[in-house]
């Protein structure tokens, strides 16, 4: 046996590792060449005995320098693949070293890219990995922590003890370390000590995987595994101009649309049980329903119902479901509420083979203070604003991404991409976009900070959000990005290299507002806010918009959509009917709330599910046949919407008839040149022989009547179609004499096919 000369400096080294403050170790551990032998070091906290396995021959290593530093001196290099037999409290046990991996994970170019905020897909280095290092599996551990003194690998291998595992500081503040032997499924934290000696327990800002809540720790899951079918849906997306394509999007939540049986258990494919998820607060004898059941009972539901997309709340890992997914603390894991990240892309999978695209809330605005999540990372402010006035939104207790550092905008735009390429998600919905705009958003005088130039804006966010779509279109050019804009902030669906903010949709939140104000109104002071219903098209083509009937507006005390109408029964269903058509006739995308497309009457409950009782009646059901319907016709006549955002496809018919609270247009696109009419009363009283002009003589058929028997109406309407008359109104020689039904939107087209010679002549006197 050969021992090593003492040193005051092994000693010192063993003494900061035992108490968690060496951020060098592989200057101590594992195989060094000292005097034309090989010293080999290894760190056993607590370990009565060690020894060395190497080339078939046992070495007893001794601890002369500190109780927990074993050493031997070899003749020659002992490699990689040399084992340890640890005896430790009555028990033995071998490992690999992970001191005797030594090559760094993160390469110049990675730092570089990191360093500078364009590491795009950064995530294939930070995280926990599982790799092969020179033949030995195991799993790569990496990440960002510059400020710390220490950071050590936690998990039940150490029984949670961050005196075992301690990872080597490299450049630029990344901390990396390979633990040989580790497998799929494994938990794991880090244990960061501070520069004032605090000791943190962090999730893995990049883990790919989250235990269940309330616990909190990060799970070793595997990346690329996964068989995709979807290769045609892909290349298709990519090849077409998304907002040229009609887009009508269910949005919901997959924990609160319906819930399954605690009795109920979720079998895997291989035949085995899976637990139920915890119940939270849901209702008693309730469970969530996993991504596989979801596939099963949803995705038929909203194929059924004609919605071209789903928009999921944020799915991203949140600890308490009552933030409904908008207070993130894994960035990179599906929740594992609803199962693991694979079954969330075969989900995902499921939809697209049913032509339905995937949309996620992305909610780079802000981020929970938990304390196992990104606030004061690592010691310092780090992803955040150490500046409470631009770096907390105190009204809703977050704080705000620090957007001027260029590895935080490198998490975040790392972050979008990932969900693309890892989970094929087909759009992002950015939420509360006008929080990260302004720098007083929400704030009184004297708690908010200037800019450079003393403005309101904050123009380190308008760079990331700029950075974010440029990035996001140049690896995914058919994706959606919608922003949820509340303010009349300029260009957020132009181009960056024109000066936009890059998105390619924005939410009507005008459009939103001014039709609930106006359809909560009695009918009979609707003519004296004709303006609310027309105001939207004066400013319609200044953005590409989405228009949105969002889970906002059915929360907080505002009820639910069916319950803002005024009136008795009849009448908010009927106005409900009404706004849903005239929003679908409106020019601009769709988007709804899960359960107005039956006229939901609770408010949302993020721990109930909705009313699916209410559709054993006729009214319910009414509604959503019409949801149904006008997801057909909508897709079925591209004048819906192929020219939303060109001027030639809207025109007003008359917009100036208040005192009978109607209105009438038309939908044009200009490929076909083909047209719709629609016709719109608002009042709960019938019009009989109302004449609108058509640009064009003939038979006109009725496509769409939301006063239908089938949709809960009084079946009041045209018969199916009318020929017009050579009687002129609206600027045109020819017009239709209708008959409006109360609290109604009709759409007619013209049918050349129609013989003329069957036209009844009525003409102007």
């Amino acid at each position: 046996m050969v021992t090593s000369v003492a040193s005051d400096w092994m000693a010192e080294e063993g003494a900061k590792l035992a108490k968690c403050r060496n951020d060098n170790p592989f200057a101590l551990l594992g195989p060094h060449p000292h005097e034309g032998k090989w010293i080999v070091r290894a760190w056993m906290p607590e370990a009565n005995e060690v020894e060395l396995l190497c080339n078939g021959t046992s070495h007893e290593m001794v601890n002369p320098h500190h109780p927990w530093l074993f050493e031997i001196a070899l003749d020659n290099d002992p490699g990689r693949d040399y084992r340890t037999k640890i005896k430790r409290g009555g028990i033995e046990h071998e490992q690999y070293d992970p001191w005797a991996f030594r090559n760094e994970w993160m390469g110049e170019i990675d730092l570089h890219l990191f360093a500078e905020g364009n590491h795009h897909h950064i995530w294939r280095r930070m995280g926990a990995h599982l790799i092969e290092n020179q033949g030995i599996p195991g799993v790569m551990f990496c990440l960002w922590a510059p400020h710390a003194l220490s950071v050590s690998v936690l998990g039940e291998l150490n029984s949670w003890d961050g005196r075992h595992h301690p990872m080597q500081k490299r450049q630029g503040g990344v901390w990396e370390l390979f633990i040989p032997q580790l497998e799929e499924g494994c938990l794991y934290k880090y244990e960061i000590r501070t520069q004032e000696g605090h000791c943190y327990q962090k999730a893995d800002p990049y883990g790919f995987n989250n235990e269940v809540r309330p616990a909190k720790s990060s799970i070793v899951s595997k990346l690329d595994n996964f068989q995709w079918h979807d290769d045609e849906w892909i290349v298709q997306r990519d090849s077409k101009n998304a907002i040229e394509q009609p887009i009508s999007v269910y949005e919901m939540h997959l924990g609160s649309w319906m819930h399954a049986s605690a009795d109920d258990t979720f079998i895997e494919k291989d035949g085995t049980k899976r637990d139920p998820v915890p119940a939270a607060d849901m209702k008693p004898g309730a469970r969530l329903l996993t991504y596989p059941e979801l596939s099963e009972r949803l995705i038929p539901y909203v194929k059924e119902h004609g919605f071209t997309h789903i928009e999921l709340m944020p799915i991203s890992e949140h600890p308490f479901d009552g933030s409904w997914g908008y207070q993130v603390t894994g960035w990179y894991a599906p929740t594992s509420r609803y199962g693991t990240p694979d079954e969330f892309r075969e989900f995902v999978d499921n939809c697209h083979s049913e032509g339905i695209g995937v949309i996620l809330d992305w909610v780079p605005g802000h981020f929970p203070k938990d304390s196992h999540g990104l606030a004061f990372f690592d010691g310092t402010h780090l992803y955040e604003h150490s500046d409470p006035r631009i770096g907390e939104h105190k009204e809703w207790g977050t704080l705000i991404f620090n957007y001027s550092r260029n590895e935080v905008r490198n998490f975040l735009v790392a972050n979008l991409i990932y969900w693309f390429d890892q989970f094929h998600i087909d759009g992002i919905r950015v939420d509360a976009v006008a929080s990260m705009l302004y720098r007083d958003y929400l704030r009184p005088d004297g708690e908010w900070l200037a800019n450079e130039e003393g403005g309101r804006e904050n123009t380190e966010a308008v760079r990331f959000l700029q950075q974010a779509n440029h990035v996001l279109f140049e690896h995914f050019p058919g994706a959606l990005s919608i922003a949820e804009e509340s303010t009349t902030w300029p260009m957020v669906t132009q181009p960056t290299n024109l000066g936009g903010l890059g998105f390619n949709l924005k939410w009507n939140m005008g459009w939103m507002h001014d039709m609930l104000d106006y359809f909560e109104l009695d009918p009979w002071f609707r003519q004296f806010h004709q303006n609310n219903i027309t105001f939207s098209i004066w400013y319609n083509y200044t953005e590409n918009f989405m228009l949105a009937l969002s889970h906002d507006e059915v929360v907080h005390g505002k009820s639910h959509l069916l319950h803002k109408m005024p009136g008795d029964d009849w009448q908010k269903y009927a106005n409900t009917r009404a706004l849903l058509a005239y929003m679908w006739t409106h020019p601009g995308k769709k988007t709804i709330f899960m359960g107005m497309e039956f006229g939901q009457r609770q408010e949302w409950n993020v721990w109930g599910d909705l009313q699916w009782d209410l559709l054993k009646f006729e009214p319910h059901k009414g509604i959503q046949n019409l949801v149904k319907d006008l997801n057909q016709l909508y897709k079925s006549e591209p004048a819906l919407w192929r020219d939303d955002f060109d001027q030639y496809g809207f025109q007003w018919i008359d917009c100036t008839d208040n005192r009978h609270s109607v209105i009438s247009f038309m939908r044009r696109e200009n490929n076909t040149g083909d047209w719709l009419v629609v016709v719109a009363n608002f009042t709960p009283e019938s019009h009989s022989n109302y004449r609108v002009g058509v640009p064009k003589g003939g038979y006109y058929q009725e496509l769409l009547n939301t006063n239908a028997k089938l949709y809960g109406g009084s079946n009041l309407g045209n018969m199916g179609g009318k020929y017009s008359d050579e009687w002129g109104i609206h600027g045109y020689e020819n017009s239709l004499d209708l008959c409006l039904p109360a609290l109604s939107v009709l759409v007619f087209k013209h049918d050349p096919k129609k013989s003329l010679s069957n036209q009844p002549k009525i003409k102007k006197v």
